[in-house]
């Protein structure tokens, strides 16, 4: 048996197998480009998986070593990629510049980091692997923009007509000039491998006379600059001064390009990645530096609590207790997973768990409740009362105790809401029921939330919260 049948053969007993029968098929008979930084949502999409079965099924198997995972900085702007990095850790907060937008960027984890997958190179060689050899435009579908660029063959083939007036691969330490008829446009020289642009800002008179420019390609990261010039011909001398060969382009800013820039697909995010609990589980030594603080500006957090397990422990028997709570448990721990949550700890007998959306703590939520009531009706006893708090915010992913772990006021709200409860009601807070997603589940449900006023231990001023009452 070969490496790669023994890693699959791993692979089926812990992942989805329609997902598993996928990812063979695509590695066995996909192009090299669809395996190079895939982008898992647009994976499921294509092959009518379930997202959530796709990311933990590529996870198991870039765990295997069938897959390379990358967090990739991406450019708001122009969808490029600023940084590609093979773990968390090395991630750097900012500091990313793009030159083609001439903007400089925070590596926010909420849209701006996205999570790919590329093939091993012990599984498959793809050209990718060796991107010096990939021809200029592969190379800037593949290498400079994101999985979330939707660039069909025809994109490319418009960006080449419509887009770019002149391309050329330049090996390292090599001359080349270019002669050109500047259009009455703004035009960008770009260079994706040394991530560098210029811009000619063309105004004014046509001219004939052959107006010169020169650009040098260095390992020197110079910020975008920009030339006035007039339409009609120029001499552009292209000097490599890098160790390996670049491919500068000259593009015309017109709509087509805006347009081409504009299409985007979903992508997995590194937020959505850091809430997935195959993540979480799979990946624990691939998490943050204990010295690392990165922003998420919108994260939604579930507490829950089980009132008077002391009291129930006196009452039915430390063994009865204990098999109660195990199976309080089990239930919350398999909710949370099953609506895109992610479990970050356990406290004695509280939970602490992070989703994307209010809409998904939400519901999580009220099926907790209704799991809790459901084993209190098999024993004919009201033993396990879990109070439930949900808040939603902006805060920071840390290190602590060697485990991923959220700080910050969100958090403290969020823990400070459950204990407002007393019996199985649920609390949750103004940007939750905010949320239209919210409001419709509440609405489906019948459920009318009760507002009122708290005051939250170790938080200055009273909140507005809301009480989801049990029917």
């Amino acid at each position: 048996m070969s490496d790669t049948q023994a890693q699959f053969s791993v692979l089926r007993q812990t992942a989805d197998p329609a997902v598993v029968e996928a990812i063979s098929q695509l590695i066995a008979k996909g192009e090299d480009r669809d395996l190079n930084r895939i982008n898992l949502l647009d994976f499921a999409a294509r092959y009518g998986l379930d997202e959530e079965k796709v990311i933990s099924a590529f996870l198991h198997s870039a765990r295997l070593g069938l897959f390379d995972l990358s967090w990739n900085v991406l450019c708001p702007g122009c969808g490029g990629v600023l940084g590609a990095h093979n773990t968390l850790k090395s991630l750097r907060h900012d500091d990313y510049n793009c030159a083609l937008c001439a903007q400089g960027y925070e590596a926010s984890v909420d849209d701006r980091v996205e999570v790919s997958f590329t093939v091993s190179p012990r599984v498959r060689r793809i050209a990718a692997h060796d991107p010096n050899t990939l021809p200029i435009w592969e190379y800037n579908r593949q290498m400079f923009w994101s999985s979330g660029m939707d660039l069909s063959e025809e994109s490319i083939t418009r960006l080449i007509d419509e887009v770019s007036l002149e391309a050329i691969e330049l090996p390292a330490g090599e001359k080349a000039v270019l002669s050109l008829q500047l259009p009455n446009q703004f035009v960008i020289v770009f260079e994706p491998v040394t991530h560098s642009a210029h811009f000619l800002d063309i105004q004014g008179e046509p001219t004939r006379e052959r107006q010169q420019f020169s650009i040098v390609f260095n390992k020197l990261h110079a910020p975008t600059g920009t030339t006035v010039m007039r339409p009609g011909p120029l001499r552009l001398s292209l000097e490599n001064q890098t160790d390996h060969r670049v491919l500068p382009a000259v593009w015309v800013a017109n709509d087509t390009l805006h347009e081409l820039l504009g299409k985007r697909k979903p992508i997995l995010t590194a937020k959505r990645m850091l809430s997935n609990q195959t993540f979480r589980d799979v990946f624990k030594a691939d998490n943050l530096n204990v010295d690392q603080r990165l922003k998420i500006t919108s994260l939604t957090f579930l507490f829950t609590d089980l009132k008077g397990s002391t009291a129930l422990y006196e009452r039915v028997g430390d063994l009865a207790a204990f098999d109660l709570v195990r199976a309080h448990f089990h239930a919350l721990l398999e909710i949370i997973a099953s609506e895109k949550g992610a479990v970050v700890k356990t406290i004695g007998d509280a939970v602490m768990a992070t989703f994307i959306r209010p809409e998904h703590a939400i519901v999580a939520g009220l099926r907790m409740r209704a799991a809790m009531a459901e084993l209190n009706a098999a024993r004919g006893r009201e033993d396990l009362i879990v109070k439930i708090g949900i808040h939603e915010g902006p805060c920071l992913a840390v290190m602590l105790n060697e485990r991923q772990d959220y700080f910050g006021q969100t958090v403290n709200i969020a823990s400070r809401v459950q204990s407002l409860s007393t019996s199985q009601e649920i609390h949750i807070t103004g940007p939750v029921i905010d949320s239209p997603a919210v409001a419709t589940i509440l609405q489906k449900e019948a459920i009318r939330p009760i507002q009122k006023e708290a005051a939250l231990r170790g938080i200055a001023d009273k909140m507005v919260v809301y009480e989801i009452p049990s029917h």
